[in-house]
């Protein structure tokens, strides 16, 4: 059958640009509290009394590992979710999903920059935190799944553009970041417009996803699809309902035996009047796979993008966050962890899934693709030997800012490249009409491989 020859063109790229904005809305959440660190250690870092072993009270630290907390509670409403979404997906309209989730956001966003100013003692700072940081990540998992499936409605360059955009939202973060410390303003007023920029950056994406069903172009894809599900299942069954009754010539108990009978018309209202397919494709077409059968496909791919996401999630932030600059005292030491942790790393993760557009090697039958990924488990050893402080068992064997920097640098680079080469392979590695459980099913790998890395982070951490 042919395509759809007679779609409308992406006038000035709108939809393009809205699905690229709807992309870096997913992400927001997560980037912009864990590029905020700085911010959450400061109101954290007070001191405890205790006087277990001396009759003098003692200043003892108060240890939250809120780097570690911050990850994990981040990353297991993402796989619990996103499973919870399959179910939803049926039950709730899309609509409700998308623009609901865009709302609670919203609100957890304005909270969080309310927060700034209202004085609170370090444990319910920590603790009304954590909540905010589940189900602001909660809200955005469902948000991630829905989009993945509205994304998947238009032409293939779409997810591309989506995926792009998610890339970008952890460089947005960094620079807000980055904005913020320059500022001369008090660290209150800087931490308050920070946490702003994302209450915007929310509004601008619900804003573009109520735009799309006003663009022709998306008008054309999202609700033809319907009507073209809608249309094939109504013809089918018009069909084998003139099959059953009217017996036409040929058919013997239900079996096409000429050769003449062997086509029908392709009922979809797009397609071309008068195209003909065989009556096995149209079957074929209706049957999808099971869920076992098209993992057994992708397995390969899932396993891919588990592994990415555990190694990165194992030692970023938790680790990585706590590396200290090799020339203290000046302002340089002010950015460091903005510049070299999270701008570098949200620069080159992108950068990473952008070349991806251009090259994809190894090829997706390829072995050599797997062990590629295997081997950057090298990157978590290279991380922890960085200057980590504070540090309790191994030496530090790279304490230039410069080598940090080049690690981080290859460290992302090859996380964004196999993410995003992994999912756009998995799909390719199953008919079209499976497309979609191939999807779903790289989604919630992808999420275990987070919330894996995440609990994973607290091991590591304590090893260094």
């Amino acid at each position: 059958m042919n395509g759809r020859t007679d779609a409308p063109q992406d006038r000035g790229c709108l939809v393009g640009i809205c699905f690229f904005i709807l992309g870096l809305g997913t992400l927001l959440p997560w980037n912009f509290f864990m590029t905020a660190l700085l911010y959450f250690q400061s109101r954290l870092n007070t001191t405890e009394w205790s006087n277990v072993t001396t009759e003098v009270p003692k200043e003892v630290p108060k240890e939250y590992y809120f780097n570690n907390w911050m990850t994990l509670l981040s990353q297991l409403p993402l796989l619990v979710f996103t499973l919870l979404n399959s179910f939803l997906y049926q039950r709730v309209s899309e609509g409700i999903r998308i623009a609901g989730s865009l709302v609670f956001i919203l609100l957890l966003f304005i909270l969080t920059a309310v927060l700034v100013k209202v004085p609170m003692d370090s444990e319910r700072f920590f603790s009304v935190t954590m909540a905010t940081i589940w189900f602001i990540n909660s809200f955005g998992a469902v948000l991630q799944g829905s989009l993945f499936g509205l994304v998947g409605l238009l032409p293939q360059k779409f997810s591309a553009i989506f995926m792009s955009g998610q890339g970008l939202a952890g460089t947005f973060a960094a620079i807000a970041m980055l904005l913020a410390i320059a500022s001369d303003a008090d660290f209150e007023t800087a931490a308050l417009g920070y946490f702003i920029t994302p209450c915007v950056g929310t509004l601008v994406t619900l804003f573009s996803y109520l735009l799309l069903p006003r663009l022709e172009f998306a008008q054309y894809y999202l609700k033809k699809t319907n009507k073209y599900e809608a249309g094939t299942t109504d013809e089918l069954l018009k069909e084998s309902s003139i099959v059953e009754n009217g017996k036409p010539k040929g058919h013997a108990n239900g079996t096409v035996t000429s050769s003449a009978a062997e086509a029908k018309v392709d009922p979809s209202p797009e397609g071309p009047k008068g195209a003909f397919l065989p009556m096995e494709q149209v079957e074929k077409g209706q049957a999808k796979a099971s869920v076992k059968e098209v993992f057994k496909k992708i397995w390969v791919m899932a396993f891919c993008v588990t592994f990415v996401f555990t190694v990165t999630l194992s030692v970023f932030p938790a680790v990585t966050a706590d590396v200290r600059t090799s020339s203290p005292g000046g302002n340089w030491e002010r950015f460091f962890i903005s510049v070299c942790c999270f701008l570098f790393f949200n620069v080159s993760d992108w950068l990473g899934r952008s070349v991806t557009t251009v090259i994809k090697w190894p090829r997706k039958d390829s072995r050599l693709f797997p062990a590629l990924v295997v081997s950057r488990v090298v990157f978590v050893p290279l991380l922890m030997l960085c200057n980590v402080q504070k540090r309790t068992f191994l030496p530090v064997w790279f304490s230039h800012d410069f080598v940090f920097a080049i690690i981080m640098i290859l460290f992302a680079l090859s996380s964004g490249y196999f993410v995003c080469l992994s999912m756009s392979y998995a799909p390719q590695l199953v008919e079209q009409k499976d497309a979609e459980t191939a999807g779903a099913l790289m989604t919630f790998f992808l999420s275990l491989g987070l919330s894996l890395g995440a609990g994973l982070s607290f091991l590591l951490r304590h090893l260094v």
